[in-house]
């Protein structure tokens, strides 16, 4: 009986295989080593494949398509649903097999080598801003035992530390100065390694011609840009902006029922980090747009003055994701609206 469809659970050693024929009837049930995946599907003629979107998932994608094979990539989420019993490795694998058959079924973009390598640096520099946070927060919090208050800025607060590490006279224990010194290094230790990956986000978006055209965007710069280019991968899993919008999160959150809308607030599924570089992004635009006479700028007036700031901040997050995708989708050029003169 030739198998049609495959559930394939990832994990570090050992791998879950479901198949089933063109009935849906159950033929393959399979636990694999690591080292055998490779070998079961090489020999298997070419199907449709099924893989949760987790550690590793890009790389089976890959393995799994050059040896002829359809991969797709769905959200674990969108895979729960259709687990029958008790969760194990293969119950799960089962239940991939049934939801990659789903007609109706969200998949993941896949990525490819370079996307998951500008990725990586995304990931590895905001593990660094996380940490500087942490520290620069516990700076704070252990002055402020001495009775030293700093304001919520980081650059107040380098300023003031070089100032008490410099001091003696303001009553702070030599213990308690020499562990500000080196809480002081620790911290310009993090500025300088963000710094240096700050400076690779550039020189990606200087020799990348999307994230350029991306970068003309008001509220996009190089590190949004590149990070939407890693993150977007096969554009054609999407039918249009508002379902990359939604991919973000950028969509109220609905719950409606007996013929009654209720909408809430933000959905925030998806990309938290995307989402909020979109964000901050917009909150920058918006802060430019005062006095200004086209009519982005224009709408964007009169949004602020109905509604809070941040609703408004969100909304234009939601409108440059729509054109986002619609310059990637049509390998367009950005394109905004003459401006209006006042008469």
């Amino acid at each position: 009986m030739q198998i049609v469809r495959i559930g394939l659970d990832l994990a570090k050693y050992v791998f879950e295989v479901h198949g089933v024929d063109s009935r849906g009837k159950a033929v393959v049930r399979k636990t694999l080593r690591r080292d055998a995946v490779s070998h079961f599907f090489a020999n298997l003629p070419p199907c449709l494949v099924g893989v949760e979107a987790s550690n590793g998932a890009h790389y089976w994608a890959k393995v799994l398509t050059d040896l002829g094979h359809e991969v797709r990539l769905i959200s674990p989420q969108f895979v729960t649903p259709y687990v029958k019993s008790n969760k194990n490795d293969r119950n799960d694998a089962e239940a991939i097999c049934e939801a990659v058959g789903r007609p109706s079924m969200r998949f993941v973009p896949p990525k490819s080598a370079d996307q998951l390598a500008v990725q990586a640096i995304h990931r590895i520099r905001r593990r660094l801003v996380a940490d500087r946070v942490r520290l620069v927060n516990q700076i704070r919090g252990l002055l402020s035992e001495h009775g030293i208050v700093i304001a919520r800025d980081i650059s107040q607060l380098r300023r003031r530390l070089a100032d008490i590490v410099g001091r003696s006279d303001d009553g702070l224990s030599e213990l308690v100065r020499s562990l500000m010194r080196d809480l002081q290094t620790e911290m310009v230790d993090l500025d300088l390694r963000i710094t240096s990956y700050d400076r690779r986000i550039r020189e990606i978006f200087r020799n990348s011609e999307p994230c350029q055209r991306l970068g003309k965007i008001e509220g996009i710069g190089p590190v949004t840009a590149t990070a939407l280019i890693a993150a977007v991968g096969d554009r054609s899993c999407f039918k249009n902006g508002r379902q990359f919008a939604a991919w973000l999160g950028l969509v109220p959150k609905q719950r409606s029922s007996g013929g009654r809308t209720r909408l809430y607030g933000i959905s925030k599924r998806g990309d938290r980090y995307l989402r909020t570089l979109l964000i901050h992004g917009a909150r920058a635009a918006l802060g430019r747009a005062g006095g200004k006479q086209d009519p982005r700028s224009l709408w964007l007036n009169k949004l602020r003055q109905r509604r809070h700031p941040n609703i408004a901040a969100v909304a234009l997050a939601n409108k440059n994701a729509r054109i986002v995708w619609a310059m990637l989708a049509g390998d367009t050029s950005y394109e905004p609206a003459p401006t209006v003169k006042a008469t």
